[in-house]
This record gives C-alpha cells, structure tokens and sequence, in this order.
C-alpha cells in the first residue's frame, strides 16, 4: 500500500496575510516500508493547502490506491476524491467557492500532464523489459548475472578499500603538511620579522652613510679650499707684502713713508724716523731668515726709534732717528747709524753672494757711500755736510738695494716651500 502525502512551499506563502492558497507540489509517496519516493506507479499528483499564520499548512489527506483496478477508475476516482476534499476545505476556510483561478488551474494540469507522459514514458520502458525478460525463457542465465555482478562487487570492495586506504595515507600526508606548513609558516615569520630588524639597521647605516657622505664632501670642500689659500699664501710675497718699497717722485717709499728731504718739499722728521724703523725691521727680519749675525753692530728695530747697538762698546747706541735742526749743529751719532745700517745692508749682500754667485744689488756700497754704475757718481748717505738733494737720492739708492734683498729671500721661501 503507497501513502500520498504534500510538502509545503516556502515561496507561496507570505506571513500575515488571511487568504488561503494553494500551490502545487512535487508528490512524495511513502511506502509501506518507510522509504519515500517522487511518484507512485499510477502518476497521481499532491496538493499542499496553505492558511493563515495562526494555523500550520494543511495536507492532503491519504488516499489509498489500489493496484488491481484499472487505470482509468483508479485515476478518476482520485481526482474525485482530491477535488472534493480540496472544495471542502477550501469552502471552510475561504469565502471564494472555488478552490483555484483559471491561472492556477492551468498551471496544475499542466504539471500534471508533465508527470502523467514522465510515468506513461516509464511504465513502458518496463514493459518492454518484462516482454524481453518473457521472450528469452531460459536462456537467460539470471544465475550468472548475479555472479558476475558479485564479482564486481567484490573487486568494487576491494578497489573501495583500497582507495580508502590512500585515502588515509593522503589524510596522513596531509597532516604531516599541514604541520610542515605550520612550522614554514613560523619560520616566515621569523624571516619577516628578522627583515624588519635588517631594514631598520639597513636604513640606520644608510643614513649614516647619507650623513658621513655630506661630511666627507664638506671636509673636501674645506681641504680644497685650505689647499688653495695654502697655496696661494705660498706663492705670496709675505716680506713684500709687509714692507712695500716703492718711489714717490723723488723720494724712496717704504709702507708710504718717504725717506729724504728737499729744500722744495721739505718732509717731516718723525715720517722719516718712521721709514728708518720699517727699514731696520725689514733688514732684521731678513737676517733671521737666512740666520745671519751682523758683524760690529746688532739692529734693534723700535719704531720711529730704532737704533743700533755697537758690539764692540754696548753701552754706545747709535740712533736712527733725528729731531732736525742746523747743520752746523747736526748730531753725528745719527749720521754713523746710517752708516752702520748700510754697513748691516752691505753683509747681508756678501752673505747672499756666498751662497749665489749670481746675486748683483743695482748699486754698489761702499764706506757709507752708495755709487751709481752708470753715471759712477757715489752719493754719501750721510746729511752732514751734504746736500739734502744728494742725501735723498742716496737714501732712494739704498732702498733699492734693500727691495732687491727682499725679492731674493722672497724667491728663494717661495721654491723652498714648493719643495
């Protein structure tokens, strides 16, 4: 005996609403056995009737079939039966009479037909199986099938426990993997985080880089710089630079002092004692430079008065500078200290030539007497009972003299350094 029963659809019902409907479903069957199926052998169709929320969906009540009857009663009946117990319900629960509107009832014999050709189709299928079952008697070994069908379920069996075996292994496998991973995935990680730490340091070092660079560069540009004032203060002139010697007409110039007098132009005394002591300074200066000692006299260079100091008496100085006054009355002590520093000049020059034959002073001096090679008139350097032309051309004279003596130590400082 099969039982007809209705599943509900969760599609055609919408919550709240008052009205009942029914919506056609895929029949399920259950069999005496428990089991259920899609369709019995004879094509009948269920129907699920669906209310109001207050009340649970409503089944089509079971209807018995009965193989032995004929098809076309056994149909007709259950659609009697259907129909009517579907116009009861639905007269209790509704105010409409009828159970269904035309589209509705389209839809449902439509569907009905579909499962009716399906059922039609699959009841001769077994037909013609039991017709072929019929014509082959007992040539057909129902035996042997069975066999071989148990044959091949057994090499199934054995296939089935050996792919559960594999299956196993591969669940093995997989766990050793997944506890490989687990450890690569430790070990990644790690390698992240020790990245991390190489980056930071990376960054660290190349920022000290960045900063030891711009130092480097800087203390380039700073020694380039010191290399170029170094050698450019090596080729300066540091002597000339000090004491400038030149001319102002026909006065000797040194650092813009004149050294002389004229009845024209008549100089001051203290510019004069200036130049003497600029002229004592340079000359003592270039002593220390080549380590020259002076014979019989020692400089003392002391500004506007510096003075000479005998070697032989200490105690007698001979100034080098002067006040003025007469001629008549003029003081000899300044007149020998001139002659003493030309004296000093004239030993720096011997000195110089000892050691460079090739070294020639323009003028030639001799016993306080300065001579010009060209004219060979010797001017005295000494005022007393000179004239002041004479005696600023002698002193021009000696000037000279000491601006070759510096450009000579000037030189030889400078190849020295070069060197």
């Amino acid at each position: 005996m099969a039982v007809l029963a209705g599943s509900p659809s969760t599609d055609s019902a919408t919550p709240g609403d008052d009205s009942t409907s029914i919506v056609p479903v895929k029949p399920v069957f259950v069999r005496e056995d428990g089991k259920m199926t899609d369709s019995d052998t004879n094509g009948n169709n269920g129907f699920l009737i669906i209310g109001d929320n207050s009340s649970k969906p409503q089944q089509v009540p079971i209807v018995q079939t009965t193989p032995n009857k004929p098809r076309e009663n056994q149909d007709l009946n259950y659609r009697m039966q259907v129909t009517a117990r579907l116009l009861d319900i639905l007269s209790n629960q509704s105010e409409i009479k009828h159970p269904l509107c035309e589209e509705c009832a389209d839809f449902v014999i439509d569907q009905m037909d579909q499962r009716l050709g399906a059922i039609e189709e699959e009841c001769n299928i077994y037909k013609e199986f039991e017709e072929a079952l019929k014509t082959k008697g007992d040539d057909y070994n129902v035996q042997k099938e069975m066999e071989e069908l148990e044959e091949q379920l057994k090499q199934l069996e054995v296939e089935e426990k050996e792919l559960l075996e594999e299956t196993d292994e591969i669940d093995r496998q997989e766990k050793q993997v997944e506890t490989e991973l687990g450890k690569q995935k430790e070990q990644l990680k790690e390698i992240d985080e020790e990245e991390g730490r190489y980056w930071n340091e990376y960054n660290n070092l190349k920022r000290q880089f960045f900063a030891a660079e711009d130092e480097l560069q800087s203390v380039s540009n700073q020694l380039r710089y010191t290399s170029g004032q170094l050698d450019r203060l090596k080729r300066t002139n540091v002597f000339n630079c000090t004491f400038h010697i030149w001319h102002s007409g026909h006065f000797g110039t040194i650092n813009g002092f004149r050294l002389g007098r004229l009845p024209t132009v008549p100089v001051e005394w203290s510019e004069i004692n200036a130049a003497w002591g600029q002229c004592a300074l340079l000359l003592s200066c270039l002593a220390k430079k080549v380590n020259l000692t002076f014979e019989r006299y020692r400089l003392v260079p002391y500004g506007n008065y510096s003075f000479l100091e005998c070697l032989d008496d200490k105690s007698k100085q001979l100034p080098l500078y002067a006040s003025g006054g007469f001629r008549f009355m003029w003081n000899s002590k300044f007149d020998s200290a001139m002659v003493a520093f030309l004296d000093c000049l004239q030993q720096f020059k011997e000195e110089v030539e000892k050691g460079d034959s090739n070294f020639r002073l323009p003028y030639r001096m001799e016993k306080g007497k300065i001579e010009d090679p060209k004219t060979g008139t010797a001017y005295s350097i000494k005022i007393q009972f000179n004239s002041e032309e004479q005696w600023t051309k002698g002193l021009k004279y000696m000037l000279t003299n000491l601006k070759w003596v510096l450009a000579w130590v000037a030189s030889n400082q400078l190849s020295s350094t070069t060197q």
